[in-house]
């Protein structure tokens, strides 16, 4: 078996890694200078790295490992099903056990009538479905020029370059341009957008962008409205209270379709089985992955309720699909994943144990001088680092300065927490005790210490000028 366990020494993978791996959203020549850190082991929410350090994970890898690490079940039903039926599509008339499984079990999990599954290869492939289905959706119903997708800057959908365009991240756009009917409304983010609002009248404001444009563009022509219930790569921003029932609002009022990006919010990372549940949302597609398999294998898909469902069935065949959708392994594993989560109580640790008890010393965080804002929903968090709490005020040096460095200094502690701009952002593993998170918090307070005296000792803590 080709198992690298006995590694070559550090610098020789970090020189081959450089050599030969192109890494997604990286300073290819910064990191070539640098060498990668090479993970090699996960148990829980640890991770070990290739010089044996112990690394408390604050990211669940990238917002997926839900169970946490080293779950031999999950890996005893991928041999299983990889041994009985490693592979067959789902195309041309055929299904298999596993597939149809999955999608019985995400019908029966998700809220209200979304009871059908379209499987992807990830969350971006999902959301690419998303575009095709909701185009179709209008097309089916003779109203084709329903196309425009209403989405919000800074809002994230994938990197793909339909995914990619529903995002509103400007740098992804600026590498490669964008599809043809996607628009963009502001981000409800109170804490850096807010000026003297409060954030009931911001959230408002911010939804009503949504009926304005809805109405420049004519609803003649607007398919769909897209958001995350948080935006989390965006920087875990939790909208104002006001802000989701308006939008709820507003696509009913015009008959838009409401589509809802739970990658990262599904599967319990809320505190409910899907962030539309914590925010009332009623979506009439959703956007699934991540936590679908608990990253174990690469799996997504759009949960589509019976009217659109129903609609695009009724347009006889709907020609976009995947070689992997519904791949049998990645299906098995997945539903494995729902298992356990649902009969080790996952969810309700989140809700009961974990929350309440990171909640309580997350907030605590902002009696640091660093720290402006926090704010946690179920195991999902963020700080906002700021040089003057009292006017929630920027930094003088160019956005994602100060973050960055902070960031450095949490992985100089062992304590993977990333950065957005200014904002540090959690979400680890679900499993996550109280005691590891009286880990996570010590390894933070000493990194935002550490980067305290940087920016003091450097001139970094100015505020922007008005």
């Amino acid at each position: 078996m080709n198992m690298i366990t006995n590694h070559l020494p550090t610098a020789e993978l970090q020189a081959l890694d450089a050599a030969h791996h192109m890494h997604p959203f990286t300073d290819a020549n910064g990191l070539a200078t640098k060498g990668a850190r090479i993970i090699t082991r996960g148990k829980g929410v640890w991770l070990t790295d290739s010089e044996g350090n112990q690394i408390i994970d604050g990211m669940a890898g990238l917002w997926c490992v839900n169970i946490g690490y080293g779950r031999k079940s999950l890996a005893e039903v991928a041999a299983r099903q990889m041994e009985e039926l490693a592979y067959y599509n789902t195309f041309f008339q055929t299904t298999h056990v596993p597939a149809i499984a999955l999608a019985a079990k995400i019908a029966e999990l998700a809220p209200g009538d979304l009871n059908h599954v379209f499987f992807a290869g990830s969350g971006s492939e999902a959301n690419d479905t998303n575009i095709r289905l909701v185009r179709r959706y209008w097309q089916v119903k003779g109203q084709p020029d329903k196309r425009v997708i209403i989405a919000r800057k800074n809002g994230y959908h994938g990197s793909t370059m339909g995914g990619g365009s529903l995002g509103g991240m400007s740098p992804i756009h600026a590498h490669g341009g964008m599809i043809d009917g996607i628009v963009h409304v502001d981000q409800p983010y109170w804490w850096g957008e807010g000026a003297d609002m409060t954030e009931d009248a911001f959230g408002l404001e911010r939804a009503k962008q949504l009926e304005d444009k809805i109405l420049e563009l004519g609803v003649e022509n607007v398919a769909a409205f897209i958001g995350e219930p948080i935006q989390g790569a965006g920087g875990v921003i939790v909208p104002p209270a006001t802000y989701w029932p308006e939008i709820q609002r507003i696509c009913d009022k015009y008959g838009i379709l409401l589509i809802a990006d739970e990658v990262i919010t599904g599967f319990g990372r809320t505190g409910n089985w899907f962030g539309s549940e914590t925010f009332g949302i009623r979506p009439h597609i959703m956007t699934i992955a991540k936590g679908l398999s608990s990253g174990y294998q690469p799996i997504g898909g759009s949960i589509v309720c019976d009217d659109v469902a129903a609609v695009v069935a009724e347009g006889g065949e709907f020609f976009h699909g995947y070689t992997y959708s519904g791949h049998p392994v990645a299906a098995a594993v997945a539903l494995e994943n729902l298992r356990v989560i649902q009969e080790e109580g996952i969810i309700d640790h989140v809700r009961n144990v974990a929350h309440p008890y990171l909640k309580e010393r997350w907030d605590a965080l902002t009696d640091h001088p660093l720290v402006g804002e926090a704010k946690l929903v179920g195991l999902m968090g963020s700080i906002a680092l700021t040089p003057d709490k009292a006017k929630r005020a920027k930094f003088a040096s160019e956005s994602g300065t100060v973050g960055f460095k902070t960031r450095e200094r949490c992985f100089a502690n062992n304590l993977i927490m990333r950065h957005v701009g200014d904002r540090m952002i959690i979400s680890p593993p679900l499993v996550i005790t109280t005691a590891e998170i009286d880990v996570l918090i010590e390894r933070a307070k000493k990194s935002l210490d550490e980067s305290y005296a940087i920016l003091k000792a450097e001139g970094l803590m100015v505020a922007k000028a008005d």
